[in-house]
């Protein structure tokens, strides 16, 4: 799972991750603000539904430490709900651990200064600002209290079976690199035979001859 200050990269670096793997194998899982049903269920409850099968493995673009960050923060939910999450965490996790799944938690760090130029970057470029939500405008200012609810959640959630790695992101093609290497090394696995791939002779025009009918084609304007 990926979790971090705003602009700090998380979607840069799952990318990264992603880009040259079986999408049958990898999923990246972003879910969107619960619905009024998923409101009235147990907290962690919609997560498990993605949660992987042997041999598969799945991303969460932030997870169920929502409710220990963004809406801590922004006030979507109180102390008391975030104390018994604080509380639950571990033993869930444990749960999870023990069940065979593999869990690695990363956030991702940047300075304020940092942050400030990739925010403002988007702001100013036609091809991020989709990338610049109100949420993110909002955070920019609090964050000395993501700050605090960084190291409270660390400190109740930092665990022997589940531990926090911090990836420092002021360089975003480092923190990708660096994130990788790590993640390597803490799966095991063992490289696969591969078998040479002979092509087979491809015979053209000798059983049907085409006739080219007027196809649309997309204008060569390049």
């Amino acid at each position: 799972m990926f979790e971090g200050r705003d602009g700090a990269g998380k979607g840069g670096t799952i990318k990264a991750l992603t880009e040259r793997v079986s999408p049958r194998v990898f999923r990246v899982v972003a879910l969107p603000a619960p619905s009024e049903r998923e409101k009235s269920q147990m907290y962690m409850q919609r997560y498990v539904s993605h949660f992987p099968a042997a041999g598969e493995i799945v991303i969460f673009d932030r997870s169920w430490y929502n409710r220990a960050g963004v809406e801590r923060v922004m006030g979507f939910t109180n102390a008391e709900q975030v104390g018994r999450f604080l509380q639950q965490s571990p033993a869930f996790e444990n749960a999870m651990v023990e069940s065979g799944i593999i869990l690695l938690k990363y956030w991702l760090e940047v300075s304020p200064e940092e942050q400030e130029r990739r925010l403002r970057d988007r702001l100013n470029d036609g091809r991020k600002t989709w990338k610049l939500s109100p949420m993110d405008i909002l955070s920019y200012t609090k964050w000395d209290e993501y700050t605090q609810a960084r190291d409270e959640m660390f400190a109740a959630t930092d665990t022997a079976w589940a531990p926090w790695f911090v990836a420092r992101s002021e360089d975003k093609k480092r923190v990708r690199l660096n994130v990788l290497s790590h993640i390597l090394k803490q799966i095991p696995y063992k490289d696969l035979p591969v078998k040479p791939v002979k092509f087979p002779k491809r015979k053209i025009g000798e059983r049907y001859k085409a006739e080219h009918p007027p196809f649309k084609y997309v204008p060569e304007n390049f």
